[in-house]
C-alpha cells in the first residue's frame, strides 16, 4: 500500500512516543468486516428507514416485531464477521503497552474477539439481553442464530416479556458504568486515536476533546471529514483495514541503533 512516506513516520513517531494512548473507533472501522455502518451515502442503514420508527426504545416497547424484522439482516452480518485487520492491530498495540484501551460505539464485540482488554462499550453490545417486562437479564448464547435462522422475536421465559439486546436504542441512556470508565481513560490519555468513526453522535463525539484541552495529541482514521480535522496531528482517509495495521506495525517496529 502506497502512503506518503514522512506522513507514516511521522505519525508512528508520534505513537511510539506516547505514554498512553487511547481510541475510539465507531462503525468504520467494522465495514472491512462486513458489518454496514449507519450513515454512510447509499449503503447506511439509515438510508431506508426513519431510526424513530424501528430502533428507538419507545418503538421497541410498542412494536418489537418491527425492530426485529429491521435488525435481523444486521444481525447475520454481525454473527458471520471476523475481526479484521484493524481490530488486531489496535490489541497487538494494547499488548505492547501503548494502548490504554478502546472506546467504542460498536457492539459487535469484535474488539474483544480481536484479544483487546481493556474495550468500554459505550453503546451496549449483544451479550445479553433484557425483558422489557420483568427486566431478567439473559444471555444471548443461541437466542441470536435462533432468531437470525426464524425471524421469530425472541422472548423472557420467565413472563414471555420481549427481550431487547443490551444494546442503546434512540431514547435510551448509555451505561454509566461505561461512560464513566470511558471519561477516565481520556482523562489519562496523551494521544486520541479516532478510527472510523465521523463523530456525529454525542456524547462519544465529545470524549475526544476533554484529552485535546487538557494537550493530547489527535490522529484521525476515517473516509470522511469530521468536526476534529482542525486539531488532528495527522489524518488518514485510506482504508482503515490497511493504514492503521500499517502504522501500528511501524510505530512498534525497533528504532535504529546510533552508531
Amino acid at each position: 500500500m502506497a502512503l506518503p512516506a514522512p506522513d507514516l513516520a511521522s505519525a508512528a513517531r508520534l505513537l511510539r512516543a506516547s505514554r498512553g494512548a487511547v481510541a475510539l473507533t465507531g462503525a468504520g472501522i467494522s465495514t472491512p468486516s462486513g458489518v454496514p455502518d449507519f450513515r454512510s451515502p447509499g449503503s447506511g442503514l439509515w438510508e431506508t428507514c426513519d431510526p424513530m420508527e424501528v430502533a428507538s426504545l419507545l418503538a421497541f416497547r410498542h412494536h418489537p416485531d418491527q425492530f426485529y424484522e429491521w435488525v435481523r439482516p444486521l444481525a447475520v452480518r454481525v454473527l458471520r464477521a471476523e475481526p479484521n485487520p484493524a481490530h488486531l492491530a489496535l490489541a497487538r498495540l494494547e499488548r505492547a503497552g501503548h494502548l490504554l484501551g478502546v472506546v467504542t460505539q460498536n457492539i459487535d464485540d469484535l474488539h474483544l474477539r480481536a484479544g483487546s482488554h481493556c474495550v468500554v462499550e459505550i453503546h451496549g453490545h449483544l451479550r445479553e439481553a433484557t425483558c422489557v417486562r420483568c427486566r431478567t437479564v439473559v444471555p444471548t448464547a443461541g437466542l441470536l442464530q435462533s432468531f437470525v435462522e426464524t425471524g421469530q422475536v425472541p422472548h423472557c421465559a420467565a413472563c414471555n416479556g420481549a427481550l431487547k439486546p443490551n444494546a442503546v436504542l434512540f431514547g435510551e441512556e448509555l451505561p454509566f458504568q461505561a461512560v464513566h470508565q470511558a471519561q477516565s481513560l481520556f482523562r489519562e490519555a496523551d494521544l486520541v486515536l479516532v478510527v472510523g468513526s465521523s463523530l456525529e453522535v454525542t456524547p462519544a463525539a465529545l470524549f475526544p476533546v476533554q484529552a485535546l484541552n487538557a494537550g493530547a495529541r489527535l490522529i484521525i482514521f476515517n473516509r470522511e471529514p469530521t468536526y476534529l480535522d482542525e486539531r488532528a496531528d495527522f489524518i488518514f482517509r485510506d482504508d482503515v483495514a490497511e493504514v492503521l495495521p500499517c502504522l501500528i506495525d511501524e510505530a512498534l517496529r525497533e528504532p535504529p541503533q546510533a552508531q
